[in-house]
């Protein structure tokens, strides 16, 4: 669910057809798949030669079966370690896995690629077809009854809804990187509507791939499929039509493994740790790696872990993963970083710690601040809180949350929070994000008037919103804001300084996740002058997660 600067709607495609190169792999193309309502999906089904039943792995989304990776996505494909005939985007390739004793079936889902019916995209009706698809993929014989479902980003966010209906079938899911909280993840940071991304990737990725499509314009949403962005724009607070489309992971009981990256903090990464600690699964992993949103799926070295999981859950092999540790962190530091297992999430070691905010030194440190407050234009300006070089090399890892004291001269206020890593020359330490670009340790984002708690669901040290409706600053008048900033994991070597900037927007940096709908962003509401304040009364504070060693030092 990437948008990258190439698109499936743009340059030559080769399709992907049966392909000699592939000797043990025989495709079946454009299988039909009759839903209860009529409607036909059609589906590539990769699997040995002698077609010999082989578990299912199964994915079912609108970026287009017929279309190789390359073509969809050069600058993505370049970066990946897989290479063969039938590299699809964000899944799985069949050319490596049928030889490890799999069948690979792929779907169009409803209105797009070659599959009839109108196309509604992270819909009920979705889930619902994808049930179908699972139990049909179960019956087949081709399969031994024992589906699987694995992919990136849509595939598998599709993943969550389809386990918590739990079909017939379906033993195991390997959700990587995929968003749970359509509002929170993907359609509003914070109340901020993500514009900027979502329009791309609706544009790139999707629309040009509409059944049907022929000769009309591949930006525009053919008449009676139905416009996300459209949807998007209309449902700006948590109402009904998020409610159904939020997924009861209580009701989550096959095996999964669910993987996040910590360059995901924009999309994806809260979705996975949410997952894994919601589902109800008594069987369930853990992983965050480092890295782009696609080479950490195809590398060697995921795919033994895949394997490994699905093997065992889906053949029945007794190789060692009930003593798999729960929690697999990739530990980053500014270097690069190390692989570390962990039982569980938050880390039980952890030692929620406590930084002030100086308005009047700029500064970040463990010590309570003096009063003091400082002032920047909304939408565009922001303040920078800066430690003291590090005496020691400190790990933070975990969930994190701002406290902001904050006033506006206007009756609202958009906080955009990023936490750096700085070098001792002053220097800003960057991460390969998921778009492949460099970016920050971690963000947050809060719009003021979203303010209000959804009490049941936040903790200390993890604010969620109920965004339910506007509570409007009051001019001049300071107010508390608690921040949720996106998990993170980092070495802040010693040396190194902490940096915490708050801004009005998202303006300079470099990001595909850009916030700027005109509308949204309405300069009259949200262009004031901001005020943050610190010390005494009204200290401002952001409440970290460092971690010891095992020892117990720091």
């Amino acid at each position: 669910m990437r948008a990258m600067p190439k698109s499936s709607s743009a340059g030559t495609r080769r399709p992907i057809l049966p392909d000699s190169v592939v000797a043990s792999v025989r495709l079946l193309k454009d299988v039909e798949i009759r839903l209860r309502d009529g409607v036909v999906l059609r589906a590539d089904v990769f699997t040995g030669l002698d077609g010999a039943p082989q578990p299912v792995i199964l994915t079912m989304g609108p970026y287009g079966k017929d279309i190789h990776f390359e073509d969809f996505n050069p600058a993505a494909f370049a970066t990946i370690e897989e290479r063969g005939p039938y590299l699809n985007w964000e899944t799985v390739n069949p050319a490596w896995w049928v030889p490890q004793g799999y069948t690979v079936v792929r779907v169009d889902e409803r209105g797009t690629g070659r599959s009839e019916g109108r196309m509604h995209l992270l819909s009920p009706r979705e889930f619902e077809d994808y049930v179908e698809v699972v139990e049909w993929a179960a019956d087949q014989p081709w399969s031994t009854g024992d589906v699987g479902l694995m992919g990136i980003s849509y595939y598998s966010i599709n993943q969550w809804q389809v386990a918590a209906r739990r079909p017939r079938g379906l033993r195991a899911i390997v959700p990587w990187e995929g968003l749970v909280d359509l509002y929170r993840e993907f359609h509003y940071h914070g109340g901020i509507r993500n514009s900027g991304f979502s329009e791309a990737w609706w544009v790139r990725q999707i629309t040009g791939n509409q059944n049907g499509l022929g000769d009309a314009d591949p930006r525009q949403t053919l008449p009676g499929n139905v416009d996300l962005m459209r949807e998007q724009r209309e449902h700006a607070w948590m109402d009904d039509y998020y409610a159904e489309r939020t997924a009861d992971l209580s009701r989550i009981e096959v095996p999964l493994l669910s993987a996040g990256n910590w360059g995901g903090y924009a999309l994806h990464l809260r979705g996975n740790i949410e997952g894994y600690l919601a589902a109800g699964s008594t069987q369930k992993w853990l992983e965050v790696h480092a890295g782009n949103h696609f080479a950490p799926f195809y590398s060697s070295e995921s795919r033994a872990y895949q394997k490994r999981f699905l093997d065992h859950f889906l053949k029945g092999a007794q190789n060692g993963w009930d003593d798999e540790p729960p929690v697999k962190l990739f530990i980053r530091d500014s270097r690069g970083g190390t692989w570390r297992y962990e039982d569980e999430w938050p880390l039980a070691r952890t030692i929620w710690t406590t930084f002030a905010l100086d308005a009047g030194r700029g500064a970040l440190s463990t010590e309570p601040s003096a009063d003091a407050e400082i002032s920047f234009p909304g939408l565009t300006g922001g303040v920078e809180f800066l430690s003291e070089p590090l005496t020691e090399d400190l790990e933070v890892t975990g969930p994190s949350a701002l406290r902001l004291w904050v006033s506006s001269t206007t009756s609202d206020a958009d906080l955009f929070v990023t936490l750096d890593n700085i070098r001792p020359d002053g220097t800003v330490a960057t991460f390969e994000d998921a778009s492949g670009l460099q970016g920050p340790v971690t963000k947050g984002w809060l719009r003021a008037s979203h303010r209000v708690l959804d009490a049941d669901a936040s903790t200390e040290y993890r604010p969620v919103h109920a965004h339910r409706g506007a509570t409007l600053l009051v001019p001049g008048e300071p107010t508390l804001l608690e921040i949720e900033i996106m998990p993170t994991s980092m070495i802040f070597e010693k040396g190194h300084r902490i940096r915490l900037s708050v801004k009005g927007g998202d303006d300079g940096e470099n990001t595909r996740f850009l916030h700027d709908d005109p509308v949204d962003r309405d300069p009259a509401r949200l262009g004031g002058t901001v005020t943050v304040y610190t010390g005494g009364s009204r200290a401002s504070s952001w409440l970290a997660p460092v971690i010891p060693d095992r020892e117990g030092r720091r």
